[in-house]
């Protein structure tokens, strides 16, 4: 069984950085794209960041030159470094990842969630 789980979120102050983490475990093939996605209160969940396993990556308008991803594929680990956080920026933020297992190739698998706050 696949899992993903995230650590990183919290409590900032506008203008502040929080980094974020996301480990897959389990029967894996492979990994293929890595995100984050995020869901502000009474909105929908939006794509911030992707990574490809070869390390492209493509970002959001609005986080674009503030956050940074990025991966280690040994570790099947992805990071996001977010910095110049806006309250804007206030969601909780899953992790994703397509991942192929015996059971599938390319299936999407999600993280519980992790809290971030941008607030005075």
């Amino acid at each position: 069984q696949v899992q993903l789980v995230e650590s990183g979120g919290g409590l900032v102050q506008p203008g502040g950085s929080l980094k974020l983490s996301c480990a897959a475990s389990g029967s894996m093939f492979s990994i293929n794209d890595m995100g984050w996605y995020r869901q502000p209160p009474g909105k929908q969940r939006e794509l911030v960041a992707m990574i490809t396993r070869g390390g492209s990556t493509n970002y959001a308008a609005s986080v674009k030159g503030r956050f940074t991803i990025s991966r280690v594929n040994a570790k099947s680990t992805v990071w996001l470094q977010m910095n110049s956080l806006k309250p804007e920026d206030t969601a909780v933020y899953y992790c994703n990842a397509k991942i192929s297992t015996l059971y599938g190739s390319n299936s999407d698998y999600w993280g519980q969630g992790t809290q971030v706050i941008v607030s005075p």
